[in-house]
């Protein structure tokens, strides 16, 4: 406990917009802290190119295969008003501790140390490595970092988002992107005096979907609850005033792929439906990603670490709608499994909370899984 409010009492919010968003070196120089007396050596890696934001890569052990174990040192921003416990302070309350980031998820780090603290750290006989990145809330811009480090960190990698401990190994990717119409605005008592923008993106949101209806005809996964990619027109502004012809007008929308089907191909393909749709219309436009994007994931059901964790966790693994640090991992060479403590509804609310009937297993899934592939 002592640890988990130790991580909860530092805060590391991270936020696109810049009244939230926080560094994250202290929480990362305290893990470094807990870390290093345990033999590990401890890397302290800038990332996102600000001065104050980390990760960590700490690391006992060498040779080949080995079992990396990550999680994110950030929290989402919160409305202190909405809560009844203080965001920073690990309030233990009907068998159940609350506090910004407990579920989401700086306990796991606190589990981890525990585990590491009962294990015969002298006798591995393969590399055992702990990571934590800055910025998964916003930008993901740590996990992005790793990736483009070139460093090897492991075969085998286990993400400890709350899951319920319930291993993952599928999981939805996410783009959000800006459409924008450019017309010419005009008295609206005579409609040749300009080009409607809003009317151009009515025409434009019937090509998307058109669109959607065809990527959901050809995609399917029976694996995840909603089994088909989905997409969201979830913002749109444009004109400002009943009697002006609009002149500009902005549509953005949320796209979620299924693994398999690829971010920069469905952009490219999203771009020429518009195309088709705006180019002899009058109109200028301009679609432009609103962050990069995270792909879609998935592990093989036959990957050491899935059948390793289906095994001591009892529950076979699942495909979840949301997104993680996951294919980031993969993509450096390992593979990968989404699982950990406390519940993902639990996640971004106010009074966030994780089970302490949780704690127990989650310590004995730790020392089961270092066992297995380090020892």
């Amino acid at each position: 406990m002592q640890m988990i409010q130790a991580l909860i009492a530092t805060p590391s919010v991270s936020s696109v917009n810049p009244r939230w968003d926080l560094g994250n070196r202290e929480l990362v120089e305290l893990l470094a802290g807990w870390l290093e007396p345990l033999g590990f050596a401890v890397s302290i890696l800038p990332v996102c190119g600000r001065d104050d934001k980390f990760n960590l890569v700490a690391n006992r052990g060498s040779g080949p295969e080995g079992l990396v174990l990550s999680g994110h040192t950030d929290t989402v921003p919160y409305d202190e008003r909405r809560w009844q416990h203080d965001p920073f302070r690990a309030s233990e309350e009907n068998d159940r501790v609350y506090g910004l980031g407990s579920a989401d998820m700086k306990s796991f780090f606190a589990f981890i140390l525990a585990a590491l603290q009962e294990l015969p750290l002298e006798r591995l006989r393969r590399p055992l490595t702990i990571v934590a990145t800055a910025d998964e809330e916003s930008s993901m811009c740590g996990a992005r970092s790793l990736q483009q480090s070139g460093l090897h960190l492991g075969r085998h990698a286990v993400i400890g988002e709350p899951t319920g401990l319930r291993p993952v190994r599928l999981h939805k990717g996410i783009a959000m992107e800006s459409i924008r119409l450019t017309g010419r605005a005009g008295h609206s008592s005579d409609p040749s005096l300009g080009a409607n923008a809003l009317e151009g993106m009515y025409h434009a949101m019937g090509a998307i979907l058109d669109w959607r209806r065809e990527l959901q005809a050809a995609h399917r996964n029976p694996l995840f609850k909603v089994a088909v990619p989905t997409m969201n027109l979830g913002h749109i502004h444009g004109g400002d005033n009943p009697n002006r012809i609009c002149g500009e007008c902005e549509l953005q929308i949320d796209l979620r792929p299924l693994p398999g089907m690829q971010i920069d191909e469905l952009r490219e393909s999203l771009r020429e439906r518009l195309g088709e749709t705006l180019n002899d219309s009058g109109l200028g436009w301009e679609l432009s990603p609103l962050f990069p994007g995270i792909d879609a994931m998935e592990t093989p059901a036959q990957a050491a670490i899935v059948q390793a964790a289906e095994t001591l966790t009892g529950h076979p693994a699942e495909a979840v709608a949301f997104a993680t640090e996951g294919p980031f991992f993969n993509a450096m060479g390992m593979e990968t499994v989404i699982l950990g403590p406390g519940h993902i509804d639990q996640a971004h609310q106010p009074d966030e909370y994780i089970p302490m009937e949780h704690f127990q297993p989650t310590l004995a899934l730790l020392r089961s899984l270092i066992q297995k592939f380090c020892f």
